[in-house]
């Protein structure tokens, strides 16, 4: 979340492998560290978010949007398209405040972003512990394949989930969702085998793959254009505090070996919430409105945004479809050179979101602590953890202010300057006396500018660039690149770090943060401030 990405995290994963080997000048690494997502501020400044006055969601559209992506459509034709389509829709602009509801509803569908981190995460400190009462202290394998099952399952979740969304609607589908998350979270609290316990972490990483989906997707959809970037981060700070909360339900453990078991059962509460929470949640109106359930649609809207703005945002709702009676996009038109160009995009930023090397940092960011002095596990973990929620929190307040890709220059600009410390800190002589001090200052520093943008932005501006009919099964495959990307990385780093060393890996990565600033800097522009069917129109000129 990472993708994490916390990924993505939008979500991150995590994983072990070979945890008994040395690295050269890296030292002897202990229990695997936490993995961060899609890869915010606090509760009561989301509060106050929501009572900002509503304003007309479609007036900045006279500027125009240009594409994601360097379209063949001429930019002069979109802006008049974009600018067209509003003209007639200026007078229904409320004066008032809003009278809806949101943020009750994005706290119910947080609850999956915080199972997602917590699934991430507490296999982290229960491994030890787990293996011991299974019998596989001394097989290393087994315990990467109780890691890393978790991201084979979510990989398929995250491209079932688009599916399910289109098809049974996004609220039922958290429902359906909840059902792998607390069968996948038992088996793993009362397994007695590691087969057992391999088969609970592939239903769980299920559940986190459909929910890395969906819980994007709904909250674009449900949330109200002045406030959708505040409110669409918050899904990553919640990834990041369901991590935190893995750690801390992990400090019984030494007093409690048994605890690792409670770890795991913990998960089936938030599970069993999120379904019935659904149950009382209202539909997503540009779902309902997709399926012609026109007086459901208005209901939803009037719930949401108030009675003073069913009429406008019904209007746009037209406008956006207005003679298209297509049905959803199956999977081969995603391909199609419609809309190829813009699924791109989405699929390069988790691609470049995981070869940025989150997963490396993070796994690794114990023995670089212990290189500083800092023996205790827990204290590098919330260290970690604390500059990932801080620099999250304060991504949600620039959200809506500074604008999505001006964060994600910084973020990949801020990375492949941590990277480049961490890498010189390992190789410069000159520094050696100030090497360990560098590495917890790069570290730290890396976690912080990803947490800034390249972990939050990548799954708040997926379902605002694609398309309605294309938005649920593109956010998968995007996603899907995510969890891929992340499971090769976690299978094959340590072998890279072996043969050219973690100072070359990690300038590696500084490199690809370069790579992705220019990427971003040619490919994507701004959406804040632009409801989702006048982005749609102007980068869909032809629906």
């Amino acid at each position: 979340m990472q993708a994490s990405t916390c990924a993505a995290k939008g979500g991150i994963g995590c994983g072990v492998q070979n945890r008994t080997k040395v690295l050269k000048g890296f030292g002897e690494f202990g229990k695997p560290s936490l993995g961060f997502g899609m890869t915010e501020k606090t509760a009561c400044s989301v509060l106050r978010l929501s009572s900002i006055p509503m304003r007309d969601t479609l007036t900045s559209a006279r500027l125009g949007v240009n594409g994601v992506f360097r379209s063949s459509v001429k930019p002069r034709s979109i802006k008049a398209q974009a600018s067209d389509d509003l003209e007639n829709v200026d007078s229904l602009v409320p004066q008032s405040k809003s009278s809806g509801t949101v943020l009750p509803y994005v706290g119910v569908a947080c609850l999956g972003a915080i199972l997602f981190g917590y699934h991430l995460g507490v296999v982290n400190g229960a491994l030890e512990y787990l293996s011991k009462d299974l019998g596989i202290v001394e097989n290393t394998v087994l315990q990467g394949w109780v890691v890393s099952t978790l991201l084979a399952g979510a990989t398929v979740g995250s491209f079932t989930g688009g599916a399910l969304a289109d098809k049974f609607g996004r609220t039922r589908t958290f429902q359906l969702d909840a059902i792998p998350l607390a069968i996948g979270a038992f088996l793993c609290a009362t397994a007695q085998s590691v087969q057992t316990m391999i088969i609970g972490r592939l239903l769980a990483g299920i559940g986190i793959g459909v929910t890395s989906a969906i819980v994007p997707l709904y909250i674009s959809e449900i949330s109200p254009t002045e406030i959708r970037g505040a409110l669409g981060s918050v899904n990553q700070l919640f990834i990041c505090i369901g991590i935190l909360a893995a750690l801390v339900a992990g400090l019984p453990l030494a007093g409690n070996p048994l605890w690792w078991r409670t770890m795991f059962g913990i998960a089936i509460v938030p599970s069993i919430l999120l379904a019935l929470g659904m149950a009382f949640s209202p539909e997503s109106p540009r779902w309902l409105f997709q399926q012609g359930k026109i007086p459901e649609a208005e209901k939803t809207i009037k719930t949401l945004f108030g009675k003073e703005r069913v009429a406008e945002v019904m209007q746009d709702l037209r406008a956006a479809g207005q003679g298209s009676v297509e049905p959803e996009a199956g999977w081969f038109d995603l391909f199609s050179s419609r809309y190829w160009k813009v699924v791109s995009v989405g699929a390069a930023l988790f691609l470049f979101q995981q070869l940025a090397g989150i997963n490396a940092v993070v796994y690794y960011s114990t023995s670089v602590f212990r290189s500083a002095g800092i023996a205790s596990d827990v204290a590098a973990s919330a260290l970690v953890g604390a500059a990932n929620v801080f620099g999250t929190a304060v991504a949600s307040s620039l959200m809506d202010r500074q604008g999505r890709k001006s964060l994600l220059i910084t973020s990949f600009s801020g990375m492949a300057t941590s990277m480049l410390l961490l890498s010189l800190s390992f190789t410069w002589k000159v520094l050696a006396p100030y090497s360990g001090i560098l590495a917890v200052l790069g570290t730290v520093l890396y976690v912080l500018s990803f947490s800034l943008g390249a972990g939050p932005v990548p799954a708040l501006l997926l379902p605002e660039i694609f398309a309605s009919r294309i938005r649920a099964k593109a956010v998968a495959l995007s996603l899907g690149m995510h969890w891929i990307s992340n499971f090769v990385i976690g299978l094959y780093f340590l072998s890279f770090v072996n043969k050219f060393g973690i100072s070359s890996v990690y300038l590696g990565f500084a490199t690809v943060c370069l790579l992705g600033v220019l990427y971003i800097a040619g490919n994507v522009v701004e959406t804040k401030g632009r409801s989702l069917e006048e982005i749609e129109r102007a980068l869909n000129p032809a629906i």
